[in-house]
């Protein structure tokens, strides 16, 4: 019989700390809803732990700066719930547990807008391309979006999507369709005007990769949709096995008031990857200068299957963020507790390792050069990151740059 009641203090931390996602409906494979729930899991809990793969947060808090939500089980946490997960007396427990929030529904609250993806149809067995999906907002005047959430319909098949603005004018995909999945050829991705600035072009408003969890951008603070601007859908689905239909929601929270502060992301990008066959420890380097002063709001470190380690570092000498082991399949935006100030002239430094030897288990083929590209067995060094800057002041505010190691070089081990 499943009993309410006080709860063991590892219990307690089972709630806080891993029903996030360990719940009916959440990402994790299994639901921790009670005593009798956790118990077949135990020992893999137990070593999992111990190991430091769960709960997921792969950021040296040591090494790194003043995070905001972390993840990661303190000390005294680890020592309580091995203990409880240990103890003879779990076998003889039958508490319900209760997670802090449900993972049906909309996390932030019910959004103002929702804009819906066409059901997509996922087969079983095969390479797919990215799908891109042009969604009319019909905005006549300028709105201030200040949250933004996804809602995966089929987590398991949603490699990414990445949400664009696309203002008026540009020249992002502008053959492709309104309201139809359409792949776009690379050559329609890449067309851009003569001088055409980025922000120009496109605006990332949110991006959904595994890992992904729904959070504000902080009180003041908002993105900007300009007037009779589209939202474009980036959107690449991975067969998994199993035939199936994705049917993913974006939710749109309208700030109340014109915002203090304007939020931009920005992504330094290495598209010259040459990672030679074997090599255990290739470096790339990607960064952008302010070009006038902003704030750091976020992080996020993207690589593909052979990523090992990441560092984003402010000017070459101060680590906002170490990341020693870099998982494919968590991909944590951070936060800071408080935003940065960067004065104008500072550079961020984004540095990724790719390990494309065999002694990788999650490379695909250790004996194949790899270079930049869409699919996970490709690679790519981005690193994402949202700044931002007073809400009327010019968005054009960085300069970009990636460089990579020379192949046979040797890069220093982050480890």
């Amino acid at each position: 019989m499943l009993v309410a009641g006080v709860l063991p203090e590892g219990a307690r931390i089972v709630e806080a700390r891993c029903m996030a996602c360990h719940q009916a409906g959440g990402i994790a494979p299994m639901a921790f809803d009670s005593v009798r729930a956790i118990r077949p899991w135990a020992k893999a809990m137990s070593q999992s732990i111990r190991k430091g793969t769960m709960p997921p947060w792969h950021a040296d808090e040591a090494s790194s700066e003043h995070l905001a939500q972390v993840r990661a089980l303190t000390e005294g946490e680890k020592k309580t719930l091995l203990t409880w997960l240990d103890s003879p007396d779990l076998s003889k427990q039958n508490f319900i547990l209760t997670p802090p929030r449900a993972a049906a529904g909309w996390q932030l609250g019910t959004p103002d807008l929702i804009l819906r993806i066409p059901a997509a149809e996922i087969p079983a067995a095969g390479t797919l391309q990215y799908t891109f999906l042009v969604s009319r907002l019909n905005f006549e005047t300028d709105r201030w979006i200040a949250a933004a959430e996804w809602k995966i319909d089929q987590t398991q098949v949603v490699h990414h999507i990445n949400a664009f603005v696309r203002p008026p004018g540009s020249s992002y995909v502008r053959e492709a369709p309104v309201g139809q999945l359409y792949v776009a050829s690379r050559a329609e991705r890449a067309a851009r005007r003569p001088e055409e600035r980025e922000i120009d072009r496109r605006e990332l408003l949110l991006g959904y990769e595994p890992g992904y969890q729904p959070q504000g951008w902080g009180a003041g603070r908002a993105k900007l949709i300009r007037a009779g601007s589209d939202m474009v859908f980036e959107i690449h689905y991975t067969a998994n096995g199993k035939a199936t239909r994705d049917s993913s929601e974006l939710g749109l929270y309208f700030a109340r008031s014109a915002p203090r502060e304007r939020v931009l992301t920005i992504s330094p990008a290495d598209a010259n990857l040459v990672i030679p066959p074997g090599e255990a420890n290739y470096e790339s380097r990607v960064s952008a200068t302010l070009l006038d002063e902003a704030k750091l709001v976020s992080m996020q470190p993207h690589m593909h299957l052979r990523g090992k380690a990441y560092r984003i570092e402010l000017n070459g000498t101060r680590r906002l963020l170490d990341v020693p082991r870099y998982d494919f399949n968590w991909q944590t935006t951070y936060f800071f507790k408080e935003p940065l100030l960067l004065r104008k002239g500072d550079t961020l430094q984004c540095t990724g390792w790719f390990d494309n030897s065999a002694n990788n288990r999650f490379n695909p083929d250790a004996t194949k050069t790899i270079y930049w590209g869409d699919q996970s067995w490709e690679e790519m060094n981005v690193g994402f990151m949202e700044i931002a800057i007073p809400a009327g002041r010019d968005a054009d505010v960085v300069k970009l740059s990636g460089t990579t190691r020379p192949a046979g070089g040797r890069a220093e081990n982050p480890r």
